[in-house]
C-alpha cells in the first residue's frame, strides 16, 4: 500500500471521526499524543478519549475548507454543520512523527446559525 501524505492522513482522520471508528483514530495517533484545545492543555491521549470522544450522529458533515502541510506539520480550517443547521469553523494544528499524528492543537473558530453569531464580550 502506498504511503499516505499528510493531508490524505488529515482527510482520514475526519472520516473517522464521522463515523466514530475509534481504532482508526487510536491508530492514527502516536503512543505519546497530545491534544490542546481553549479547555484543554496538552492532555495525553488517553484523557483525550474520555473528554474529546463522543458520538458524532449529531454531525452531518466537515466541510475540509483548507490543509497547509510543511514538513512536519499541518493547518487544517474545516466548517463542521450540525445535523440541525448549526456550524461551526474550527483551525488545527498537527504535528507528526513519521505518518502518525503527534499533537493536535485546535483554535475555536466562529459559529454559525444560517448567519454569523456574535461571542459574548467578557
Amino acid at each position: 500500500m502506498p504511503k499516505q501524505s499528510k493531508a490524505e492522513i488529515i482527510r482520514a482522520l475526519f472520516a473517522a471521526y464521522l463515523s466514530n471508528d475509534r481504532k482508526a483514530v487510536e491508530d492514527a495517533f502516536t503512543d505519546d499524543f497530545r491534544f490542546t484545545s481553549p479547555y484543554d492543555d496538552e492532555i495525553d491521549k488517553a484523557t483525550y478519549f474520555v473528554r474529546c470522544w463522543r458520538v458524532t450522529d449529531w454531525i452531518e458533515r466537515h466541510e475540509l475548507e483548507r490543509i497547509f502541510v510543511e514538513g512536519d506539520g499541518a493547518f487544517v480550517t474545516y466548517k463542521c454543520v450540525a445535523k440541525g443547521g448549526k456550524s461551526f469553523r474550527n483551525t488545527e494544528f498537527f504535528s507528526f512523527e513519521g505518518d502518525r499524528i503527534k499533537r493536535i492543537a485546535v483554535y475555536f473558530g466562529a459559529t454559525y446559525h444560517d448567519a454569523f453569531v456574535r461571542q459574548s464580550e467578557s
